[in-house]
């Protein structure tokens, strides 16, 4: 099956990659061996990323569920159904707390992880948004990135 997404673990020599096979695993560079898998999405995973600690994963799959693991225990925490279509890819706040989520019904999503709530839901894109990032220095801007040809900047 594809890989679908890559990125690094912060403050290590891992890969955590995002596959059409439902899963997310955690690759040793030094040694070219998948160190953990992390089971639970029912349909292809579109994107992976770290919080800053590296102690944290969001998912994200094709069916529009998100999820947390922990990565010290290798175990799921939460999950978060954001619709029904597809969640494309999510990124943490520089705490750790907030969550936005790029979603295949045009919209951005954010979520507060520590109350389970959602916060916002950004609308503005005519198409699928693709991607969403949080400015690293200050999380004072939110970009996105749309299959409608735009990205925006969310203050």
């Amino acid at each position: 099956d594809s890989v679908n997404y890559f990125t690094f673990q912060p403050f290590s020599n891992n890969v955590l990659t995002a596959s059409g096979d439902k899963t997310v695993s955690l690759w040793d560079l030094r040694t070219g061996l998948c160190v953990q898998t992390f089971y639970g999405h029912s349909n292809a995973c579109n994107q992976a990323a770290f919080n800053k600690k590296g102690d944290t994963i969001v998912s994200c799959d094709s069916d529009g569920i998100v999820k947390l693991w922990d990565v010290r225990v290798v175990s799921e925490y939460l999950q978060i159904d954001t619709g029904q279509h597809p969640a494309n890819a999510a990124c943490f706040d520089r705490s750790g707390k907030v969550l936005a989520i790029a979603s295949g019904d045009a919209s951005i999503k954010t979520f507060n992880v520590e109350d389970r709530v959602f916060v916002a839901n950004l609308e503005g894109h005519d198409d699928s948004v693709q991607d969403v990032c949080f400015e690293p220095t200050s999380d004072k801007y939110l970009l996105s990135a749309s299959s409608d040809a735009t990205f925006a900047l969310w203050s």
